[in-house]
């Protein structure tokens, strides 16, 4: 039933994750916060959430664009059960607006395959992620998907090499001119800085268990044979694969140097985990296993929400 539901794209799979998304945010709003509701609470809440809406949104246009899932919504539903399941993605402003910056600049770094309007798209991508980074520093990582990009592509053109830095000094340059007429000096516009923890203690909670070991045993299988599959791709689309593979690396990466970790850097890997446990779910044979595999993955985030 799921998957019948979910296997063809269709408006009411975005009504469905809308509402998934919603109760994500209202578990937050019960569980996480102490704030008096009131109408600043209220507008706050709406933005972060039409700001986790539309990220699903550009997801859903990334694969469709780049043919990394054939033609139904399960990256999509995916996205918002992980959502659900840890809950604290929904309240981290900053996470939220680098988690939608990173997907704006993956949206324009799988773009190159079709090599129109490179040199924009270098361009764009490495802007939109040094504006991630502002907001949260450890965004930078998702860089190097632009130089996996170009190595993929073979790019032995010089000026594509450089444009992507010209594109991050555009945004440095910008927020040190911010900071000098308001702050009067160099650095002080730039909120997000390069701080770093070792300190995994907060994961040791049931919670977190439960939802990093679904997060983890998940994706690593569906992972798995994700890589395989790669080979079995159009010479012409396996550089995305490939990117989607390395973006969960740096989303990865994100999770291991998150200096404050409450929960909120998980939110990173969401992307790149719903593309690869979808491509799994679409090779499945078995139309039962299929079910339980989907329903598995739907049980585990409303099993979080009553421990």
């Amino acid at each position: 039933m799921i998957t019948s539901i979910f296997s063809k794209s269709k408006p009411i799979n975005f009504i469905i994750v809308f509402f998934i998304t919603l109760l994500a945010f209202i578990v937050a709003s019960l569980k996480l916060t102490h704030e008096p509701i009131n109408i600043d609470f209220i507008l706050e809440k709406s933005g972060l959430f039409a700001i986790s809406y539309i990220s699903m949104w550009v997801l859903n246009f990334i694969v469709s664009k780049n043919n990394l899932v054939k033609n139904n919504n399960f990256e999509i539903l995916i996205y918002s059960l992980f959502l659900l399941a840890i809950v604290q993605t929904t309240t981290n402003i900053n996470m939220l607006c680098a988690n939608f910056f990173v997907l704006l600049a993956l949206r324009r770094i799988l773009s190159i395959r079709s090599q129109k309007n490179v040199n924009k798209k270098l361009f764009d991508a490495a802007f939109w992620i040094a504006i991630a980074a502002l907001f949260y520093f450890w965004s930078i990582l998702f860089f190097a998907l632009i130089i996996v990009a170009l190595v993929l592509y073979t790019d032995n053109k010089l000026n594509h090499w450089i444009i992507p830095f010209t594109g991050v000094l555009t945004v440095f340059i910008f927020v040190v001119s911010v900071s000098i007429l308001f702050h009067n000096d160099f650095f002080s516009a730039f909120k997000s800085l390069p701080e770093y923890s070792y300190d995994y203690s907060v994961y040791n909670s049931l919670p977190f268990l439960v939802a990093i070991t679904m997060l983890f045993s998940f994706g690593v299988w569906s992972a798995l044979f994700f890589i395989k599959s790669i080979k079995q791709k159009k010479k012409a689309l396996r550089p995305s694969f490939n990117i989607v593979l390395f973006a969960l690396i740096a989303a990865f990466l994100v999770v291991v140097f998150a200096p404050e970790k409450d929960g909120s850097e998980f939110i990173f890997m969401f992307a790149p985990l719903a593309i690869i446990i979808t491509n799994y779910i679409q090779v499945i044979q078995e139309k039962w296993f299929k079910e339980v595999f989907l329903l598995l993955l739907l049980l585990v985030p409303f099993i979080i929400l009553v421990l």
